[in-house]
């Protein structure tokens, strides 16, 4: 399934990122591309950090551009 539509990142892409090491919403971003254009997908993206287990690192300014 496409969670970013503007860069065309898909669930199975955020799944790599978050095996390869990837441990917050930031790092995901950073990883695959996603959440950088219009940010829609950041919810989604999020839910499913969040499903696998991670635990997300509190809210820095990376976070912010990573997620706009």
């Amino acid at each position: 399934m496409i969670v970013c539509h503007c860069r065309v990142v898909s669930d199975r892409a955020v799944a790599g990122a978050l095996r390869d090491g990837a441990r917050s919403l930031a790092a995901v971003c950073r990883s695959t591309g996603a959440g950088q254009d219009c940010g829609a997908c950041v919810f989604s993206l999020k839910r499913l950090v969040c499903g696998h287990g991670s635990a997300l690192v509190p809210a820095s300014p990376e976070v912010d551009v990573a997620a706009s």
